[in-house]
């Protein structure tokens, strides 16, 4: 067998500088001797998100042999913005160094196609593995263990402090807030705190502290004010009055979102009580209905009362579900779990980290921040279709039926994953930026807080049309209506904002955007797609109940793919590209288990078992001298192209 030829580690890169390093500016020679792991992120992206949890654990636990450095490439125009990438390290809670890459110089060196992606440099600057999506914490602890034993033997492994230097603390009441609750009764503000892991009760004047909720500590810890813990809690939803699980002063349901859960808050009592989640993230195959306390959920975002129950903003999963008070029952209201913007039924539709959710009119409005896309949910009328043919339910499915009062989505701005900015107008050309946060208004028209345009918005269902109500907002994430004003959420200024309504729109000059990545040259006809994936040392694909692989292939336009679309169990794919479409998307989603394996040294009657997963959008371009084969890495390295697609080697 031939030689693998090693890959040396391309430089570190990046316009914006470095963050949580002091005034150094650190090289992969300053970090030789360490086990480097670049995290390629962006903080609009919730499987980023979901990865620096992830990685916490193992920081801490290798924390003289192991430098983590964030490398941020930013999807969105606002997330190129220096100070933004500042501010989102502090928010989301990054203890590690972050190199800011605005014009993706690193990505492009490293060949990375997709957020998240992680990339491990052995200590002596050479790339060994790379991990595309979630769920490879336990992979990772692998590898870092062998490489320490490897290189500790070898006299190349160096321990010590890493370059990490900790940023200031600042002094302010609340702390990139998320959400925002009117509560009925006293003219105060309940809000999620959500960096500081807490809730706090404001007086009437949007300022005062009455009183916190919650340690500060990360944790989920049910208990009274002083003891109680979240985890970057973030949406609110008061249960209406009798409503079951409801207190006599009134019941908050709190979205803890990075614990996975739905937390109770008793108002009269301040006690916190968790109600939904298991504390774990939800993963393919696990349950979608069943007892709430029982059943996994993936970061919810957002909560809404709506139809009698509480309608969660599943971010994690791109999906919707409910919780029911009166059953203590969540289960799948919409979504395939697959990220991108289609309508109909529910169970056939798609989002993409739905964020804000609001509930008026038989319509319960959602922001679906990665699509930029203002959307609501409704019941369908009888015998109606959502596309306005005969209904083409399948017979006997009560939950797909419009004829038996199904669920329909529907979207009144944005087109999918790649289009945004800020344009007024015909709903039908308005675009939005990430937005995080959706609020009904009194006169039947909706206020958009439109974040990474830093600006709150307005779509009138009536006209049709979008406006602008207010700009220079500091990343709006929510809003609340009081006594005819908007109280905005302006989370990156770290305050609510009392605001009239205005009678007429601000005017804005139009800007419009498209993600841009750079297309990879592909020839027409067939086409082999493979996605590469290694089991981690010491485990294998389980394959005890089935296939242990998914694939899901689709493009943007659906023409581009001549045959090969669709559900298959191989991680590879023949598919046939149109030459009449010269370019396009293609939508690639993998999945892989894999569990510790059972020796007769070492028989495992209980292996442990693991989900790894990633969703993959590749821009082509259609050319005479393009590759015929796509090469997706999901763990691994690929064996037909250098390592990482990193240039040198040595």
């Amino acid at each position: 067998m031939t030689a693998r030829a090693r890959v040396r580690a391309p430089e570190l890169v990046g316009k914006g500088g470095w963050l949580n390093t002091g005034d150094k500016q650190p090289t992969l020679a300053d970090l030789r001797g360490s086990i480097v792991i670049l995290d390629f992120w962006t903080f609009c992206c919730v499987n980023c998100l979901h990865v620096l949890d992830e990685l916490r654990e193992l920081e801490e636990r290798h924390r003289d042999t192991v430098v983590i450095v964030g490398v941020h490439s930013p999807k969105f125009v606002h997330e190129a913005e220096h100070g933004a990438v500042v501010d989102a390290v502090e928010r989301y809670g990054v203890h590690h160094p972050v190199l800011d890459d605005p014009e993706m110089v690193t990505w492009k060196q490293y060949a990375v196609r997709a957020w998240p992606t992680l990339v491990v440099i052995d200590p002596e600057g050479y790339v060994v593995a790379q991990h595309a999506g979630e769920g490879h914490a336990h992979a990772l602890e692998r590898l870092v263990t062998r490489l320490e034993e490897e290189h500790a033997a070898k006299g190349t492994l160096r321990r010590g402090d890493g370059p990490y230097v900790p940023p200031e603390p600042v002094a302010t009441d609340l702390r990139f807030p998320g959400k925002v609750l009117a509560l009925p009764g006293t003219g105060h503000y309940l809000v999620s705190d959500s960096t500081r892991h807490a809730l706090v009760e404001l007086a009437a004047d949007g300022d005062t502290v009455v009183r916190r909720i919650g340690t500060g500590e990360r944790g989920l810890v049910d208990g009274d004010a002083a003891t109680a813990r979240f985890s970057e809690p973030q949406g609110l939803a008061l249960l209406p009055g009798g409503a079951p699980g409801g207190g006599t002063g009134g019941t908050v349901i709190v979205a803890d979102t990075v614990n996975h859960a739905l937390r109770a808050l008793d108002l009269d009592s301040g006690r916190v009580t968790t109600v939904a989640g298991t504390g774990k993230q939800w993963w393919q195959g696990s349950p979608t209905d069943g007892p709430a306390r029982e059943v996994a959920l993936s970061s919810p975002w957002d909560v809404a009362w709506f139809e009698d129950r509480v309608w969660i903003a599943m971010a994690g999963v791109h999906q919707l579900w409910t919780y029911d008070p009166a059953t203590g029952r969540v289960r799948v209201a919409a979504g395939t779990t697959n990220e991108g913007l289609v309508d109909g039924h529910a169970a056939d539709a798609w989002f993409a980290q739905p964020s804000g959710l609001s509930a008026a009119g038989g319509r319960l409005w959602i922001a679906d921040s990665e699509t930029s896309a203002l959307r609501w949910a409704e019941r369908a009328p009888e015998g109606a279709d959502p596309d306005g043919g005969p209904d083409r339910s399948p017979a006997g499915d009560p939950d797909r039926s419009p004829d038996r009062g199904g669920i329909v989505i529907r979207t009144a701005v944005g087109t999918g994953l790649f289009d945004f900015g800020h344009r007024d107008g015909p709903a039908g050309q308005a675009l939005l930026q990430h937005p995080l946060g959706v609020t009904a208004l009194p006169d039947g028209s909706v206020a958009v807080s439109d974040t990474y345009n830093n600006a709150l918005r307005r779509y009138d269902p009536v006209t049709g049309e979008v406006s602008t109500l207010a700009t220079e907002l500091r990343e709006p994430s929510d809003a609340a209506v009081v006594d005819g004003d908007i109280v905005v959420v302006e989370s990156a200024a770290h305050r609510l904002t009392r605001l009239h309504l205005p009678e007429e729109a601000v005017r804005v000059d139009a800007v419009a955007h498209r993600t841009r990545r750079a297309a990879t040259d592909v020839s027409a006809g067939a086409f082999r797609l493979e996605v590469v994936f290694s089991a981690p040392a010491g485990q294998k694909l389980d394959d005890r109940y089935g296939p242990s692989t998914r694939l899901l292939v689709s493009a943007t336009p659906p023409e581009l793919l001549a045959a090969g679309a669709g559900k298959g169990t191989d991680l590879f794919r023949d598919l046939v590209l149109d030459p009449a479409v010269p370019e396009g998307v293609l939508h690639v989603s993998a999945m892989a288990a894999s569990c510790d394996e059972d020796t007769s040294d070492n028989p495992n009657p209980y292996p442990a078992c693991h989900v790894h997963q990633q969703d993959w959008g590749v821009p082509v371009r259609l050319t005479p001298d393009g590759d015929s084969r796509l090469a997706l890495v999901l763990a691994g390295l690929d064996s037909a192209a250098g390592a990482a697609g990193a240039a040198g080697s040595g």
